[in-house]
This record gives structure tokens, sequence and C-alpha cells, in this order.
């Protein structure tokens, strides 16, 4: 797939804090609903924030290969943080440079004081695009 990654002068560098400003594709648009840390049947795997984001970023790729792509193809990505802060934005970005190295998706990270279920401390969405 060819991707489009623009980091327009007059906006900061985005790349440090693990995103893209602007990421365009041509071809079908696939969504990737929230991935959280959980186990084949929806229990969350840990307490700990670090365990959760690595598991989510696991089950996020699986989802992708369940739709033939990977992450080259994903496009946008929303992030959800509960208790946000400094720590827990380190072990994001790792997993999302580890992902992605520069070629970041566009990105929001969301601070929440609660996710769907109890226990859940991260959650990760994404779209996709599947090249025509």
């Amino acid at each position: 797939m060819t991707r489009s990654i623009i980091n327009p002068a007059g906006l900061h560098t985005p790349t440090g804090y693990g995103y893209s400003h602007i990421v365009s594709a041509p071809g079908e648009q696939v969504f990737i609903a929230g991935q959280y840390g959980s186990d084949e049947s929806g229990h969350v795997v840990s307490d700990d924030f670090a365990d959760q984001v690595e598991r989510a970023f696991a089950n996020l790729r699986t989802a992708l290969a369940a739709a033939g792509l990977g992450p080259a193809d994903v496009v946008r990505v929303g992030t959800y943080i509960v208790d946000h802060d400094q720590r827990k934005l380190e072990v994001l970005l790792k997993h999302l440079h580890a992902t992605w190295g520069t070629g970041l998706p566009a990105q929001t990270l969301i601070g929440v004081a609660a996710l769907a279920l109890p226990g859940m401390l991260f959650e990760i969405d994404a779209v996709a695009v599947r090249t025509p």
C-alpha cells in the first residue's frame, strides 16, 4: 500500500509524540473496533498498564490479519488511556514506534476516567485502508 504521510512546515514535528499530522491512502476503508488487553474470552489479562497495552497491540494485529491487513495499512488510530500521565504515554510510545517506526499513523489520544469494562486501562481502535 502507498501511504502518504505529511507533517507540514508550520506545525510541530509529531513523531516523537507517536503520530503523524496527515496520512492518506487510496482504497477501501476498514474500521477496527477498540482492542484492549483481553484474552480470547474477553477478560482483561492483567491489572498492569504495560501488559494491557502489549496485549491490545497484539489483538489489533490479530484483527488486522483477519481482514487481510497489517500495521502498514493503518492510517489512523484512536488511543484511550485511563488516568493518562507521562509514564503511560512512554509505554504507549514504545509500542507505537515498535509497530510503525517513523511512519506513524494519524492518532488522537484521549485520557478518560474509565473504559467499558472494570479493569480496562487502555484501548486502541484503527482505520486501515485496503488498496484496490
